[in-house]
C-alpha cells in the first residue's frame, strides 16, 4: 500500500529522495507552449542552461513545440519520465497530476497557481491534489510554485535570468519571487552561487522541512538557507534541522511574520509572557538553527560557511588599516559575542619589530596597522597567523579597492586567504566602483576567489555566524536527539539515550521519562476543560517531582487552627476553587497567620471573600501553608502555542514577573542543557548568584525543577497551561508554593 504523504512526512529517517525533481534524465512539460510565459521561459531556461536529457512537450493543442513533437496527454509519452512540470488551467491540474501518478512518475512541479492563496474554489482544488498524491505516491512540489533549480542538474523556472553556477548554498524560499529574482540574482553579483534553489508553493505535499532534509544530505551542500513564512509541523522541522547541524550542515533562516501574543485565552502569567514570535526564537535556538534579520544578512552569512573551515573557538584577531575601523570592529564584537584576546609576547614584539608598521609602544586587539601596513600584510600575516591563541581572523582594509596599489593588496589577501589554516575573513571598505566602465577593479577580482565584505557589521556577523555553528554543533552533539528526549528528571544526569512512544488517550498522560514517579498512563486520570484543585494539582506535579510547599487542605475553621497550630512559624491561608484561579485578586488570601485565633478568623476571611465571586459549591477548601521565606522568587509554566503545542516558560517570579518583564522560553521536549541556557538568559540567574541578604543560591536546582515541568508538558497532552508562581528558591531548593494547572476541553 503507497504510504500517504501524511505518513511520508512523519517518517524519521531517510529524506525524501528528490533527485529526479532537480536531476531528472527526462522531463514532461504539461501544458508547454512557447507562447506561455512560464511554461514557456521554463523551457528555454531548461534547454539553455544545459540540460541533455529526454524533453517531452505534452500540449494536445500543438503538432510541436522547440522542434520536437508535442504529446496529447502524459500517457502518450513513449516512457516514464523522471519528472512532469504541470502547467495547465487549475481545473486540470488534478487529473494531470492523478495520470503522472498512475505512470510511475515519481515528482510533479505544479506551477499552475489559483489554489488556497486564490479561493474556496481552490483550496477545494488543493485538497483534491493532496489526496491524489496520497493515492497515486508521487511527490508534488506546489502548486502555485515558480519552479527550482540545481546547478548540477536542471534549471526548471521561468525567472532565472543567468546561467546558474555551482556553489554551496542550498536555498528554500515559501516565496518564489524571492528565491529567484531576490535571492539568487543579489547573490550572483556578489559572486556567491547556490548548489539549488526551491520555491515551495503551497505545499500540498513536499513541504519546506523535505526540502531541508534532502539538502542537508547532499555532498555539494555546504549550508542550507530557509526564508520561512510558516511551518505546518514545527516539531519535525527541529528533529530535521537538528539533524543537519549536528551532521556538519550549518542551517541558517529568515524567518518572517513577528506576531503579537498569542491568541489562545489563557488565565496564567505565562500565557500572557509568551508570543509566537518567543516560541520561534526558541525553536531555533534548541535546534541549532540560525536566525537572521534579512537576506543580505543571510547571504553574507552563508557566504563564510562556503568558503571557511569551522573555526575552533570564537577568539578573533584583527588587523585593521584604520584606528576608527578598528574600534568600531571592537564594539560590534563584544555585541557579538567574539572574543578578542591580546596580542602580546613574541606576536606583539614581532610585530613592533616590522619596519613597515609605524606603530609604537604596543598593539591591541584589534591592530591599528595603519595604512601603511597594508604594503605588508604578507609579514603581519605571518605574525599573527602563527599564535595559537586566536581561532579566527579578519583583515580589515579602510583602503581604495580599485587603484593600483589595490591590486597588490588583493594578491596578498588572496594568498593569505588561501595558505591559511584558519579562517581569514577580509573586510574592504573603500571604493569599488572603478574609474572606467568595462573595468573589472582589484577589490571585484578578489571576490572572484573569496569572500569580500564592504560593511563592517555584516562582517563580523558572517564571522559570529562561523563561530556560533561550531558552537551549537558540539552542543548539539554533547546530548541527546530531540527524538530522543525528554531529559532525566533526576539532579545532574546525562541526556537519556531511549526515545519515548505512545500518544495519550483522553483524560490521560503518556508514561513519565526515567526519573518520575508516574508508571503507567492509566494511572494519573485528569478532569477535563476546567482549573484544578490543589489535590488534583498535586497529585499531577508530584508524579513529574515537581517540588511542593508541604500544604493542608482544611474544610472548617477549627481545622484551619490545628493545621497552624503544628506549624512552626506563620502560615498563610487561600481559598481553593477551581472557579477562582485568581484568588489574590479576590482577596481570598491571609499571609503571617501565627496563632489558632488568627487562624480561624483568616478562614471565615477568605471564605467570605471567595464567595463574592463563586458559589459556595464551588470552594474546594482552603489550602494552610507554611510560609516560605528567605529565598529567590521564580516563576515556571506552561501556556499553549499557535505554532507548538505547549511552551514552557522559567524567569523571575512573584511581583517581579510585571516589574522586570524577562523570562526565556522552551519548546518541549528539551535537555538538562537546554534547560540550563535558559535559566542563564534571564536575570534569574543573578538573582540566585548575587544574593544581598544571604549565600548564593544552586542554580540546578532551578534547572531540576524546569526539566521536570517540560518532561510533564510533553507528557500529558491534557494539560493547557501551568503556572507555578512564585516558586521559592531556598537553600534546601526550590519549592513551588503556588500552582495553576488548567485542561484542555
Amino acid at each position: 500500500m503507497t504510504p500517504t504523504a501524511a505518513e511520508r512526512r512523519a517518517t524519521r529517517g531517510a529524506p525524501p529522495e528528490l533527485d529526479p525533481l532537480f536531476d531528472p534524465d527526462s522531463v514532461a512539460v504539461v501544458g508547454a507552449s512557447p507562447d506561455s510565459f512560464y511554461a514557456g521561459n521554463l523551457v528555454d531556461n531548461l534547454l539553455d542552461y544545459g540540460f541533455d536529457g529526454a524533453l517531452y512537450p505534452v500540449n494536445p493543442n500543438r503538432e510541436e513545440a522547440w522542434g520536437r513533437s508535442c504529446y496529447d496527454s502524459i500517457e502518450a509519452v513513449p516512457e516514464t519520465v523522471d519528472l512532469a512540470v504541470v502547467s495547465v488551467p487549475r481545473e486540470y491540474v488534478v487529473e494531470v497530476v492523478r495520470a503522472a501518478g498512475d505512470r510511475g512518475v515519481p515528482v510533479a512541479l505544479v506551477i499552475t497557481a489559483g489554489f488556497s492563496e486564490a479561493d474556496d474554489a481552490g483550496a477545494a482544488l488543493e485538497r483534491d491534489l493532496a489526496e491524489t498524491a496520497d493515492e497515486t505516491g508521487i511527490r508534488v512540489v506546489g502548486p502555485n510554485c515558480i519552479g527550482v533549480m540545481a546547478a548540477r542538474g536542471a534549471t526548471l523556472t521561468s525567472t532565472c535570468s543567468r546561467e546558474p553556477e555551482p556553489g554551496g548554498i542550498g536555498l528554500v524560499s515559501q516565496s518564489g519571487a524571492l528565491a529567484f529574482t531576490t535571492f539568487f540574482e543579489r547573490a550572483a553579483d556578489r559572486d556567491l552561487h547556490f548548489s539549488h534553489v526551491v520555491s515551495t508553493g503551497n505545499e500540498t505535499d513536499l513541504a519546506l522541512t523535505d526540502y531541508v532534509a534532502y539538502l542537508a544530505a547532499q555532498d555539494d551542500v555546504d549550508v542550507v538557507c530557509a526564508y520561512v513564512e510558516g511551518v505546518d509541523d514545527p516539531d519535525r522541522f527541529m528533529r530535521v534541522a537538528e539533524e543537519a547541524v549536528r551532521n556538519g550542515t550549518p542551517v541558517l533562516t529568515v524567518k518572517i511574520g513577528q506576531s503579537e501574543l498569542a491568541e489562545a485565552a489563557t488565565l496564567s502569567h505565562t500565557g500572557s509572557l509568551t508570543g509566537d514570535d518567543d516560541a520561534w526564537r526558541a525553536a531555533f535556538d534548541q535546534a541549532g538553527v540560525q536566525r537572521v534579520p534579512d537576506i543580505p544578512d543571510l547571504l553574507a552569512s552563508a557566504s563564510a560557511h562556503t568558503a571557511y573551515d569551522v573555526p575552533d573557538g570564537d577568539r578573533v584577531c584583527i588587523a585593521s588599516t584604520s584606528g576608527g575601523l578598528a574600534s568600531l570592529l571592537a564594539d560590534m564584537a563584544a555585541e557579538r559575542d567574539l572574543a578578542l584576546p591580546d596580542i602580546d609576547g613574541a606576536t606583539e614584539q614581532s610585530l613592533l619589530d616590522l619596519d613597515e608598521l609605524l606603530t609604537y609602544g604596543e598593539l591591541r586587539n584589534p591592530a591599528d596597522i595603519r595604512g601603511y601596513g597594508a604594503d605588508a600584510l604578507p609579514e603581519i600575516a605571518d605574525v599573527l597567523l602563527g599564535d595559537d591563541e586566536f581561532d579566527a581572523y579578519v583583515f580589515a582594509i579602510g583602503l581604495s579597492g580599485v587603484d593600483d596599489r589595490a591590486a597588490s593588496i588583493a594578491a596578498d589577501l588572496e594568498a593569505i586567504v588561501e595558505t591559511a589554516d584558519k579562517p581569514v575573513y577580509v573586510l574592504w571598505t573603500g571604493r569599488k566602483a572603478p574609474e572606467r566602465t568595462g573595468e573589472t577593479p582589484p577589490v571585484a577580482r578578489l571576490r572572484e576567489s573569496v569572500p569580500v565584505y564592504e560593511d563592517p557589521g555584516r562582517c563580523l556577523d558572517a564571522v559570529a555566524s562561523t563561530c556560533d555553528y561550531a558552537a551549537d554543533r558540539d552542543r548539539l552533539l554533547d546530548q541527546a536527539p530531540r527524538a530522543q528526549q525528554p531529559a532525566t528528571a533526576e539532579s545532574g544526569t546525562t541526556e537519556p539515550g531511549t526515545a519515548k512512544s505512545g500518544t495519550a488517550e483522553a483524560g490521560t498522560t503518556k508514561p513519565a521519562a526515567p526519573g518520575g514517579r508516574l508508571a503507567d498512563a492509566s494511572e494519573l486520570a485528569l478532569p477535563r476543560g476546567r482549573v484544578l484543585t490543589w489535590r488534583e494539582a498535586e497529585s499531577l506535579l508530584d508524579a513529574f517531582d515537581v517540588p511542593m510547599v508541604e500544604t493542608r487542605v482544611v474544610t472548617a475553621a477549627d481545622e484551619a487552627a490545628a493545621a497552624v497550630d503544628s506549624m512552626a512559624g506563620a502560615a498563610v491561608l487561600k481559598v481553593d476553587s477551581s472557579a477562582l484561579p485568581h484568588r489574590t485578586d479576590a482577596g481570598a488570601v491571609r499571609l503571617g497567620v501565627e496563632s489558632a485565633a488568627e487562624a480561624r478568623a483568616a478562614y471565615e476571611d477568605v471564605v467570605s471573600a471567595a464567595r463574592e465571586h463563586v458559589a459556595a459549591g464551588e470552594v474546594a477548601g482552603v489550602l494552610v501553608q507554611p510560609m516560605v521565606e528567605d529565598g529567590v522568587e521564580a516563576m515556571v509554566g506552561v501556556a499553549p502555542g499557535d505554532v507548538f503545542d505547549s511552551l514552557v516558560t522559567v524567569g523571575p517570579g512573584g511581583v517581579l514577573v510585571e516589574a522586570l518583564d524577562e523570562s526565556a522560553t522552551l519548546v518541549p521536549p528539551f535537555s538538562r542543557t537546554e534547560a540550563r541556557r535558559a535559566v542563564e538568559r534571564t536575570v534569574l540567574v543573578d538573582l540566585l548568584k548575587d544574593r544581598r541578604d544571604g549565600a548564593p543560591l544552586r542554580v540546578e536546582g532551578v534547572v531540576d525543577l524546569l526539566v521536570n515541568v517540560g518532561r510533564l508538558a510533553d507528557a500529558v497532552d491534557d494539560v493547557a497551561e501551568l503556572d507555578l508562581n512564585p516558586v521559592v528558591v531556598t537553600e534546601d531548593g526550590p519549592v513551588a508554593v503556588d500552582a495553576l494547572v488548567r485542561t484542555d476541553d
